[in-house]
């Protein structure tokens, strides 16, 4: 590749004054392919350079212009920007002149002419196969693997709450455990602990005394189904003896005045301050074991349809038990899913969180994979939420005079107003087109769509390379295809175009949809025509 290195002659004839060079590594590049245009100034250190910025290089395009690069020597220093710029149509093009600001003082490079070739193909070896046609293209769903993990994370925190504090089996302490026993086998493990325990030793007798007949009352009450721990012991006693002259409690009387001996020293020691012997505490929780085991075996045995009750009132808790556990897992998930709610209104906003479950049109069309594509010619490159579909054009007779050929697509939302067009005319004669006459079509055409109340307003556009067009926009009241309802909406058209040639982009959208006026902005900053056929 030459290096070519071309070089402005130096401003002034004192050496205080600033010397401008610049220059590109190559004149001749192929479609694509990209120059390095280098810009220095050597001047004084105390002066202010202000280097070309922006799409200045017309009808080159800038990709990407380095960092300033400073070098100092005494009073001097010299000062380097690179910038790289390619060129996509082939032909021979000349770089202009760029202005380099010294101390509010413009200086100019020189203009350079650069050579962009075709790429070469090899027709005999790389056999050439017709135009595809267009296929639709199945979307790509991008962002429903990040939903379908929120939901999984969710449910699986959900899951795990249910199974930690409702149906995981936590371990028991002993108190529970004692809890679970019968009343039989919970009343003899109360009587051993009662054995261990140390209330003899410290003279608390009154303690002892409590808890040795709260247990045998207990017991009486749940197994024998009497109400003793709220009974005196004169009336528990005859309670007793009534259930056992009724034939519903075979228990002797030996036994019976032997519980009554216990009870009215329990009696004596509680209220009247008494301290029996330690022989005689201990002797008269063997006696209340004795009778606990000798009321176990008066107890007539069930019959069967006690049985079946029992079994019945067992079924009936287990499904009380069931019914809670659902219960609690529905509060748990309705909550869970109120707390997210609630944490992502408060993060995306009520509407962008109604909008995400309940969708909407224009919203999906923003957050789905976009299309850049060139349509028609003179081509129009714009890129757009859906492929523009080819529209049949048929011209008016009066049209077909100044009209050599007219390309249309387009995209229409099912639901809605939203729209997207591009039109791409070739002009009869070689003549500048004329934008006016063609606002005056578009808004004629709205009303003979059934728009009304249309307000119509005009300004320049500029493309982001740099080419000018007209914008026409404004609003009203515009038909929604099959309805005959009227709805408020915004629209956008933009007019380019050169000799022999006019390119037209048209947009229409719904009023207060914050999507589709994201959309729209993309849209128009995606747009980029060819200047000449």
């Amino acid at each position: 590749m030459t290096l070519c290195l071309l070089f402005a002659t130096t401003q002034g004839f004192s050496q205080e004054d600033p010397i401008i060079r610049s220059g590109v590594d190559t004149t001749s590049i192929r479609i694509g392919e990209q120059i390095q245009f280098k810009v220095s100034v050597e001047t004084d250190t105390l002066a202010q350079v202000i280097f070309p910025e922006g799409q200045t290089f017309s009808p080159l395009e800038t990709i990407e212009a380095l960092k300033t690069d400073t070098i100092k020597e005494q009073d001097r220093m010299t000062l380097q920007r690179i910038y790289a710029l390619t060129q996509f149509d082939s032909g021979s093009y000349t770089l202009p002149q760029q202005q380099v600001m010294i101390n509010g003082k413009p200086y100019f490079t020189d203009s350079l002419n650069i050579d962009v070739a075709t790429v070469p193909v090899d027709t005999l070896k790389q056999k050439m196969y017709d135009i595809k046609p267009i296929i639709n293209v199945e979307k790509a769903h991008t962002d429903l693997w990040k939903i379908l993990l929120w939901i999984l994370g969710i449910a699986i925190i959900a899951a795990a709450l249910l199974y930690w504090f409702v149906f995981r089996k936590k371990p028991l302490s002993e108190e529970e455990k004692a809890a679970l026993l019968p009343p039989f086998d919970r009343a003899i493990l109360g009587l051993k602990q009662l054995e261990k325990s140390k209330y003899l030793i410290q003279d608390d007798y009154k303690t002892y005394y409590s808890e040795l007949t709260d247990i045998v009352r207990s017991y009486l009450e749940e197994d024998v189904h009497v109400t003793a721990l709220e009974s005196t012991t004169e009336q528990l006693i005859d309670k007793l003896e009534m259930m056992k002259d009724a034939g519903q409690l075979k228990l002797d009387t030996e036994t019976i005045q032997q519980f009554k001996k216990v009870l009215q020293t329990s009696d004596l020691v509680k209220f009247a301050k008494s301290k029996p012997e330690t022989s005689v505490a201990e002797q008269d929780r063997k006696s209340v074991e004795q009778i606990v085991i000798k009321t176990k075996e008066a107890i007539p045995e069930p019959t069967e349809e006690e049985l079946l009750q029992k079994a019945e009132y067992l079924e009936e808790l287990e499904r009380k038990k069931q019914k809670k556990k659902v219960v609690l897992t529905a509060v748990a998930a309705v909550a869970l899913l109120l707390l997210s709610t609630a944490a992502a209104i408060g993060y995306y906003g009520f509407g962008y969180v109604k909008d995400t479950v309940l969708g909407h049109p224009t919203k999906e069309l923003l957050e789905g994979d976009w299309v850049q594509s060139d349509y028609g010619y003179p081509p129009v490159s714009i890129q757009t939420p859906r492929v523009l579909l080819r529209q049949p054009v048929k011209l008016p007779a009066e049209a077909k005079a100044s009209i050599k050929e007219m390309q249309a697509f387009a995209y229409r939302s099912s639901i809605g107003l939203f729209s997207i067009g591009t039109t791409s005319i070739t002009l009869a004669q070689p003549e500048e087109p004329d934008f006016e006459k063609a606002s005056e079509q578009i808004l004629k055409n709205f009303e003979a769509q059934g728009a009304k109340n249309i307000i119509t307003k005009q300004e320049e556009f500029t493309t982001l390379t740099g080419v000018k067009g007209v914008k026409l926009y404004g609003s009203g009241k515009f038909s929604i295809p099959g309805s005959d309802e009227l709805v408020s909406g915004n629209y956008a058209v933009l007019f380019f175009g050169g000799k022999g040639f006019q390119q037209n982009v048209i947009l229409t959208w719904l009023e207060d949809d914050s999507y589709a006026d994201q959309i729209v902005e993309r849209i128009l900053n995606s747009v980029e025509v060819k200047t000449s056929l």
